[in-house]
């Protein structure tokens, strides 16, 4: 029942129980209340936030660092309040660089209803687009601390692939790394391919995330499963299936005159039955 009301320990039991398989499960990515709502209503068992559709629906450029931690926290609470579903988050790089900061994130997350949420490697600077080894490490192994005790599944992404630094045996190291430190999930977006996925996924033993939509080339959920990956995340695509579907009717409007894309849209009541509490 969309909206329903359910504890964070239920919800957290939901999360835990998904990671344990068998298979892969779907975790599409809403950026508002709204579409946390209707991906509900689809039928999906979990739901993870979305930082570059947040940016898109706030007009900022999605880039590290654009969105401060009290605007994420914002974006994610509403989401939480909108679904009975396990919510995760995508909480960048912690908002600082210090593992203080990824601490202090992973704290707030969890007291807005959170589940669960990431912490990434990347720093906002092109001259040095990775934290040092050491340093990742240190703010993973942080982040893991904090949600010691808490209804909190921790993923640790390592973000070579997004940043300019495309090194598959840097990725899986750090990977190694980080589930040592106790990071509950494992996450390398952007990777190259499905051979690449099975390498990182047979190179470590806790649960991997691997994001759709990202490339043209895509795979289906049981080829996925099938490489290893437990979780399948959708990042900013289905935001920007959205812009473009708007984008479009725009553009027809503008050049010819005519409104024909309004028959492929939802009917109000239809929305409405889908989005509100």
């Amino acid at each position: 029942m969309i909206g329903a009301v359910s504890t964070v320990q239920d919800r957290y039991q939901r999360f835990v129980q998904l990671h344990a398989g068998p298979g892969a499960f779907v975790m599409p990515n809403p950026w508002d209340a709204g579409s946390a709502r209707l991906l509900e209503s689809v039928g999906f068992p979990a739901l993870a936030t979305t930082s570059a559709g947040l940016a898109f629906t706030t007009g900022v450029r999605d880039a590290t660092g654009a969105l401060s931690r009290e605007d994420v926290l914002a974006n994610a609470a509403a989401i939480v309040a909108a679904t009975s579903l396990p919510v995760s988050a995508d909480l960048e790089s912690g908002f600082g660089p210090s593992p203080d900061d990824c601490a202090a994130t992973i704290r707030a997350a969890a007291a807005v209803g959170l589940v669960g949420g990431s912490i990434e490697d990347a720093t906002g600077d092109p001259a040095r687009p990775l934290y040092p080894h050491a340093q990742a490490c240190e703010r993973v192994a942080a982040a893991v601390e904090a949600a010691a005790g808490l209804p909190f599944v921790l993923t640790a992404r390592t973000e070579g692939f997004l940043h300019g630094a495309p090194d598959l045996d840097v990725a899986i190291e750090r990977l190694q790394a980080f589930e040592r430190l106790g990071a509950d999930v494992l996450y390398a977006p952007g990777l190259p391919s499905l051979e690449a996925i099975r390498e990182v996924c047979a190179a470590v033993t806790r649960p991997v995330n691997v994001v759709m939509g990202l490339r043209p080339v895509v795979w289906s959920v049981d080829e996925l499963a099938d490489a290893g990956v437990r979780r399948i995340s959708v990042g900013g695509s289905l935001a920007r299936a959205a812009f473009g579907a708007v984008l479009e009717a725009a553009r027809e409007i503008r050049d010819h005159g005519t409104f024909t894309r309004a028959a492929g849209a939802l009917p109000g009541a239809e929305v409405a039955k889908l989005t509100a509490g």
